[in-house]
């Protein structure tokens, strides 16, 4: 199908019937120039709201549990009566209370069991986003248009890891186009979930982190999509967080590999497995602003004309933690040390953002997220505990003190005098930089600093470098001071 637009609606742009309204203008006035697949995420705050009441049911908190089937109840019913007209308020409803009563059905079954079993997780989370594309194409239904809300785990195909699947593209692609392609060919437009799928055999899994974007770009790539739109509550993709650096600026464009670094360092953009089934097709993304349709948003793409000859963006992470290992003899290879911690890390399916480690004595260091902090430890105790245990490695060391700051950009790679100047500009303002790591592609420039130097630190690199609205910081020979 040729000219094919696939949107996706983030949390915030479905998080009212307000919102939602917005949402089906924009799709209405796409649909008049091409065809449309829109993808949908939970209303905002919904997602929390069910993993905290399966938690709840863990532990055996009935009244807890009922006070959060309750408040889901009714904010999903408050919604379809904003949305729908009298008349077809109550059909609907009754198909929130069947899929509620779904929900409540295996968080009853947790509640038995006293846990919480990865495959029942992910069929159950995944609720929200039905109930938001219930609702959607009920509404743009009603605005004229034929729409049809559908499940993604009957066209998304995937691996069985739980919590984290990945999607397996040929099959994908089969019942992508089986379940799609007639719906559009008549007119009607899908209105398909966000962050789910199930394997081969039915069973119904999830995508993991930034998962609903995952879910829209696997359908562009297995519709040939001419473009995707990602909507969410922001004007684009920021030259640094705008809540630390003021005069951070809107990209007009990206490339696939600078968007990918800048997500894997922090910033508020797609994950990078959102943009892998894109590339080989070379699809082009825009983040856009739901709240400011008019904007035009950030362009992502295999290649961008305009680019700056040096750093596009500077990405960072407050909620990181540094893991440092260390042999205490040289009883130990340090290699294959690393190696099986880091298998242990990627087995534990923890997230490695950075690695910087010594030749002599064979120490290393990596950086995970706080929230994996505790999965990491496990996983080294348990894959180096006869090495622990004889102490031919010393106990693990933690600093939770330390933030995570990224400079990116392609138009890096061999600019004589960046990284001396970055490392200026980060001491310029008092701020001790504890590890370093830097690719052979030289895309991007990690450090590691103090968790209370971040913010000045990532301004200062963001104004060296150029990127706001204040020309770079002039660089000036150290002059000591009388009496030092």
């Amino acid at each position: 199908m040729k000219n094919l637009l696939v949107m996706k609606f983030g949390g915030t742009s479905m998080g009212s019937a307000e919102r939602m309204k917005v949402a089906a203008r924009i799709t209405a006035e796409e649909q008049k120039k091409r065809p449309v697949v829109v993808v949908v995420s939970a209303m905002s705050k919904i997602t929390d709201l069910l993993l905290d009441t399966m938690r709840q049911a863990e532990a055996g908190n009935r009244a807890a549990v009922d006070a959060s089937l309750a408040a889901l109840r009714q904010r999903h019913e408050e919604t379809c009566r904003e949305l729908l007209p009298a008349e077809k308020q109550a059909a609907v409803e009754a198909r929130i209370g069947e899929l509620i009563g779904e929900f409540e059905r295996i968080v009853n079954g947790m509640a038995m069991l006293g846990e919480r079993p990865p495959r029942s997780v992910d069929e159950a989370v995944v609720t929200g986003e039905w109930l938001s594309a219930t609702l959607m194409a009920e509404y743009i239904a009603g605005c004229g248009t034929p729409a049809e809300a559908v499940n993604a785990r009957e066209v998304v195909v995937t691996d069985a890891m739980f919590g984290n699947a990945s999607p397996l593209m040929d099959p994908t692609t089969v019942k992508a186009r089986a379940r799609l392609l007639p719906l559009l060919e008549r007119g009607t437009l899908p209105v398909v979930t966000g962050f789910n799928g199930a394997t081969a055999d039915g069973r119904p899994t999830t995508l993991g982190r930034g998962g609903s974007d995952f879910s829209a770009s696997i359908l562009a790539a297995a519709l040939d999509a001419a473009e995707l739109w990602i909507w969410t509550d922001v004007d684009g993709i920021m030259s640094a967080d705008p809540r630390l650096v003021p005069d951070a600026q809107v990209l007009p464009q990206i490339t696939y590999a600078e968007a990918a670094e800048l997500a894997y360092n922090g910033a508020k953009v797609l994950h990078p497995r959102t943009l892998a089934p894109l590339v080989e097709k070379k699809i082009p993304v825009w983040s856009k602003n739901s709240f400011a349709p008019e904007k035009p948003g950030t362009r992502i793409a295999p290649s961008v004309s305009d680019g700056p000859s040096g750093t596009r963006a500077v990405a960072s992470m407050g909620k990181v933690a540094l893991v440092s290992l260390e042999p205490g003899g040289p009883e130990l290879n340090g290699v294959q040390v690393m190696a099986r911690a880091l298998d242990a890390v990627a087995r534990a399916n923890v997230e490695v953002l950075l690695l910087s480690s010594s030749s002599y004595r064979q120490n290393f260091c990596f950086l995970v997220r706080e929230e994996e902090l505790e999965r990491t430890l496990a996983a080294l105790e348990a894959a180096l505990a006869l090495e622990f245990a004889h102490h031919y490695l010393d106990p693990v060391k933690v600093d939770r003190d330390v933030g995570l700051l990224a400079a990116v950009g392609e138009g890096m790679q061999g600019k004589a005098g960046l990284a001396g100047r970055i490392f200026t500009a980060i001491s310029r303002v008092q701020v001790n930089v504890i590890a370093i790591a830097q690719g052979s592609s030289e895309l991007t420039i990690a450090v590691v600093v103090r968790r209370d130097g971040l913010e000045k630190a990532v301004r200062a690199v963001h104004a060296e470098c150029g990127l706001g609205n204040r020309p770079p910081v002039p660089v000036f020979p150290f002059s000591p001071k009388k009496g030092q």
